[in-house]
């Protein structure tokens, strides 16, 4: 038992180490865990997730609870065998057609979340086409006809302007990549011949890091890419560097064979 306690403690202690290790953990105990958002789409999927951890926290400790009660009210009290029951229509209805609104609940959350989070019915301001290649990212600013392109040596930076919506137009020319931005609380996948798109509204400055969340390859832990939130005049500014620099115009993400050692701007470009 006094090892049991000491291991217990031990791992707690880890937990609890690990957690405080975690870069801007400030306030992760109030949103359990989670970044902090800074889109305006964020609280629609946090609190989602917080709604789905209490209400599994709850079925848990009501399991458990009787998990304990009967482990308690029949133990073992002597060699007789208890009362043999074949059915108890209550206890079938229950552990039937309990499960069945916990699963209905979520569902019905789930989708009407959903459905707001993908809705694309206002007007994006600002559009973003997204490549994603083995393995790195390429960003084509479509308003302000000019690229940037990564490399797994060198991680892009994608700049979006603050309190502005952008639509997001995922491509990839091999292989399924994801894009994610944890602070964002979203990601989709990036399909080879297929372009998924969705729609958020950054609401907070900053530097935010981003990355492919679909093993991809042997390089997938450098598919990495970081998100400059940053004012209206800043974002011009930096598209006109991009502009100076030769960047102009839009990369295509022609499909090609998976492993093709086809550079991405080699591959198709309407400069």
């Amino acid at each position: 038992m006094r090892r049991r306690v000491m291991a217990a403690s031990a791992a707690v202690g880890a937990v609890l180490a690990l957690s405080g290790c975690a870069a801007d953990a400030s306030g992760q105990w109030q949103r359990w865990g989670l970044p902090e958002g800074v889109t305006e789409q964020a609280p629609l999927i946090g609190d989602l997730w917080v709604g789905s951890w209490v209400a599994a926290l709850v079925v848990g400790v009501l399991v458990w609870g009787l998990i304990l009660w009967a482990a308690i009210a029949y133990r073992k009290r002597n060699d007789e065998l208890p009362r043999q029951t074949r059915f108890n229509m209550p206890i079938e209805f229950l552990y039937t057609v309990t499960p069945l609104i916990v699963i209905g609940v979520l569902f019905f959350f789930t989708v009407r979340h959903q459905d707001d989070i993908l809705d694309e019915s206002a007007p994006a301001d600002v559009t973003v086409g997204v490549i994603g290649q083995q393995w790195s990212w390429t960003f084509n600013y479509v308003d302000e006809d000019v690229y940037d392109i990564g490399t797994t040596t060198e991680i892009p930076t994608l700049y979006l302007p603050v309190d502005q919506t952008v639509r997001f137009e995922l491509d990839s020319p091999d292989v399924i990549h994801s894009f994610w931005v944890p602070q964002f609380y979203m990601k989709q996948d990036v399909v080879p011949g297929r372009t998924n798109s969705f729609q958020v509204t950054p609401n907070k400055e900053g530097t935010y890091a981003g990355k492919c969340a679909e093993l991809c390859g042997v390089y997938h832990s450098r598919m990495l890419f970081n998100v400059e939130v940053v004012s209206a005049e800043e974002f011009e500014a930096q598209m006109e560097a991009l502009r100076q620099a030769g960047q102009s115009g839009q990369i295509d993400a022609p499909l090609r064979g998976a492993y093709s050692e086809t550079p991405l701007n080699e591959a198709g470009s309407d400069q």
